[in-house]
């Protein structure tokens, strides 16, 4: 009876859209893998072949999220969250490096990348947190603390693996809903671009309009009160954040950082070098089309043009042969699933199912938004996989538990469409 109610009760709306997007991403995988005729499905010396076995995996995976208690997760958050840091903090010791990062443990043949479970202690943390009822983000004790918990894995994330240490930036989203206050989001939008504008202009350019723009809000407008002393420390901050930008670009960031930056602002064309993989990708979507080429057609991707097709840049295979209209079928699918996840948040009736809900839909989110347009040349590259379809384990893995957790709690409840 107990499953029975269960199984009653979870959103099938979520679950058969995860299904969805794991088959239409195994076929993509299977398209960029460029199989022989008559070459066997579970073909394990072939990216197909693992990648249907990380699938099969996953399925038992599910079944032990959903028969254990929803409460487990709120009262172990924890140590759950303690466990993935720890993870982390191994590779430093332990950690094989794969092209140039150090961010996997390797077992033989297996693979781990523990920063695709950080990201689900992190939000159980969060959420935990959030959820005590003397927690008030008005307080700027509360926020360092809560801070405290998204920063901790970034730090130990950030010298293997930039981009998966970027995602946890999503959780200020999740702070926002929760009370967090706006100026946070505020400044870090203006920092965004004044770190843009630093790439493009000179540094005393961006000084000089800055200083135009501050005093025209104190000369003419009520924004802020005319205090002379403020004003003149938002400039000193502007330009302070400004001239370390620079010197953090040049001097702190490695090369293939800076150029990926300098071909994306246009400032550098490399076709041939660092850009090639931008340059196919945009290739091989823009030759789709309408409809695209048809399905195990596509000449960018059986020739193999395309570097690493399979994980960052599968989204160019559904570009390429499935067109524009496959393109959005998916697009569509996964705002669906972030849309109806937050849908399912709200209607929570424990803070922290909400929290841990908001921080689901932002994690896919981010990595969907940076994923396309990483591959579309509108983001640099920073080596985030697009969820359920980016060929890998620990994502597939990582994606599942994160999303069926939610799933479990949600239906510790009998709810309503």
């Amino acid at each position: 009876m107990r499953n029975q109610s269960i199984r009653s009760n979870l959103d099938w709306i979520t679950v058969m859209i995860y299904i969805v997007l794991v088959i239409m991403g195994w076929l993509n995988i299977y398209s960029s893998s460029l199989p022989e005729e008559g070459a066997d499905l579970f073909d394990l010396s072939q990216f197909y072949g693992k990648q249907l076995l990380n699938i099969i995996l996953a399925i038992p995976l599910i079944i032990m999220i959903l028969s254990v208690d929803g409460k487990f997760y709120e009262k172990f958050a924890g140590v759950i969250y303690a466990a993935t840091v720890l993870l982390v903090a191994g590779l430093f010791v332990f950690g094989k490096e794969v092209n140039g990062q150090t961010n996997w443990y390797s077992f033989g043949s297996f693979s781990l990348q523990p920063a695709e479970f950080a990201k689900i202690g992190a939000s159980l943390a969060l959420a935990k947190y959030l959820s005590d009822v003397q927690v008030n983000l008005k307080d700027v004790h509360r926020q360092v603390q809560a801070l405290g918990i998204i920063f901790l894995p970034v730090l130990l994330i950030a010298p293997h693996d930039p981009g998966s240490a970027l995602i946890f930036m999503v959780f200020f989203f999740v702070l926002y809903r929760e009370g967090l206050p706006s100026w946070y989001l505020w400044t870090g939008f203006i920092a965004a671009i004044l770190f843009v504008l630093s790439l493009v202009i000179t540094t005393w350019s961006i000084i000089l309009i800055a200083a135009i723009i501050i005093g025209f809000i104190y000369l003419r407008t009520r924004i802020v009160n005319r205090n002379i002393i403020f004003s003149g420390m938002m400039l000193i901050l502007v330009s302070g954040f400004t001239v370390s930008t620079s010197y953090v670009f040049d001097h702190v960031f490695q090369q293939h950082h800076r150029d990926r930056f300098n071909i994306l602002l246009g400032k550098k064309v490399d076709d041939k070098g660092i850009g090639y993989n931008l340059n196919q990708s945009k290739i091989a979507i823009g030759s789709g089309g309408l409809l695209g080429k048809g399905y195990l057609e596509g000449t960018q991707t059986k020739g193999g043009f395309v570097p690493e097709q399979h994980t960052d840049y599968i989204f160019t295979t559904v570009g390429e042969e499935w067109g524009f209209a496959g393109s959005m079928t998916v697009v569509l699918l996964f705002m669906g699933l972030i849309v109806r996840i937050i849908y399912m948040a709200e209607r929570q009736k424990t803070k922290f199912s909400r929290v841990y809900g908001y921080c689901v839909a932002s994690i896919l989110f981010i990595h969907f938004f940076v994923n396309i347009t990483m591959v579309m040349g509108l983001f640099p590259t920073i080596g985030v996989p697009l969820p359920m379809f980016s060929y890998g384990g620990s994502g597939l893995w990582g994606f599942t538990v994160l999303i069926f957790i939610f799933v479990k709690m949600d239906a510790n409840k009998v709810n309503e469409w």
